[in-house]
């Protein structure tokens, strides 16, 4: 097994455990690149300000840079430092903060409809909910997440010629629906009253909401299932106590992470875990491997709702930490509990989609009831 191939391996935490009795950093032949696996040195990378999120002769993958999709890529806070990150970081931070769990439960309620097919609907549902708080109407949600899961796909380095081009027509479809939106909701307007460098860097951060949105919320919605498959005890207890449904998430985002790693690039010359890394050195962050560190997580290899002071790697750490964990733990929450009131399903079994980096279910078909599991 190697690193990457770890991200959709069916339980790769014995192997990072294995990679964690290196300590600091350690260099991957194979891959070409530095690894960090325990917690400390994880932290030390994402913090460190000689390590950026893009290759300094790369900004934009060669892949895309050409193309509709990389002109969104180039300007997602996400993928860039200095104020082309801050100032949209400054708009977006706080008013994902400010919508709150009603108005969340509230959207997922009026739009979760049939969730017979799980792999639809996980990635469906959470980008039509952060949609709808943006003010797209309704009958334009289902063509908003199609192309969002169309953009998406521009982001790995998998994708096929056909998808990068579904990626383009996607990024040039959601850029004109943002500039049409007529409606400015709370959201809407708590985002745009920010320092934007013109309407296309707005509308490029717009459409990177949604697509951060789509993926990682599939990862954590289809592992929560997952995780409840494995443990009718715990699913006993959200569905006597609804309220758990937060903790439950936020255990799943610990132990089962839907984003199992990513990326720095050395900038500078400098020294992390030991090791002097050299400008254009690249280092692999394995968040999974954090989240599963006894010193971050005592009795990191238990499932536990009631986790004092749990630490979570899998939303990053420092400057680049998701502006939005909060919302997309509360959106997963309402997602499991809308499913659990209106169609208890259980998932049968699975696969993981294919990726370097996420870890996202693919079920294989329709859940079955849990009164058809349970007789």
């Amino acid at each position: 097994m190697t690193p990457l191939q770890a991200a959709t391996h069916a339980d790769p935490y014995g192997y990072y455990a294995g990679l964690r009795r290196n300590a600091g950093l350690l260099f991957d032949v194979g891959l070409g690149l530095w690894v960090a696996s325990r917690a400390q040195t994880v932290e030390a990378v994402l913090v460190h300000p000689d390590c950026g999120v893009r290759p300094l002769h790369e900004p934009v993958p060669a892949a895309i840079a050409q193309r509709a999709a990389g002109q969104v890529f180039a300007q997602l806070m996400r993928m860039n430092e200095g104020v082309a990150h801050r100032c949209p970081r400054a708009a977006v931070q706080p008013a994902l903060a400010g919508v709150s769990a009603r108005q969340v439960a509230g959207a997922v309620q009026h739009l979760c409809g049939d969730a017979t097919q799980l792999d639809d609907w996980m990635f469906r549902l959470p980008v039509s909910v952060i949609a709808h708080l943006l003010g797209f109407p309704g009958d334009q949600l289902g063509v908003v997440a199609e192309l969002t899961r169309n953009f998406v796909a521009c982001l790995s380095p998998l994708s096929d010629e056909a998808q990068l081009r579904n990626a383009d027509l996607g990024a040039s479809q959601l850029r004109q629906m943002f500039s049409d939106v007529f409606e400015e909701t709370a959201l809407l307007a708590a985002i745009r009253s920010g320092e934007w460098l013109g309407a296309d860097v707005l509308n490029a951060n717009l459409i990177g909401l949604l697509s951060q949105t789509c993926e990682a919320s599939a990862g954590l919605i289809g592992n929560t299932l997952a995780v409840l498959a494995r443990r009718p005890d715990l699913l006993e207890q959200v569905q006597r106590t609804p309220a758990l449904a937060m903790a439950l998430v936020e255990e799943v985002a610990r132990y089962d992470a839907p984003v199992q790693n990513t990326r720095r690039f050395v900038a500078r010359r400098c020294t992390i875990g030991g090791q002097v890394l050299e400008v254009g050195d690249t280092i692999l962050v394995l968040l999974a491997s954090a989240n599963r560190d006894g010193d971050a997580n005592p009795d990191p290899d238990s499932f536990l709702l009631e986790r004092p002071q749990r630490r979570i790697f899998s939303f990053g750490v420092g400057r680049h930490h998701c502006p939005g964990q909060q919302l997309a733990l509360t959106l997963a929450s309402q997602v499991i509990l809308a499913l659990l009131q209106r169609q208890p399903v259980l998932p049968v079994p699975f696969s993981y989609w294919p990726s370097l980096n996420g870890r996202i279910p693919r079920f294989h078909h329709a859940a079955p009831s849990l009164h058809d599991v349970n007789g």
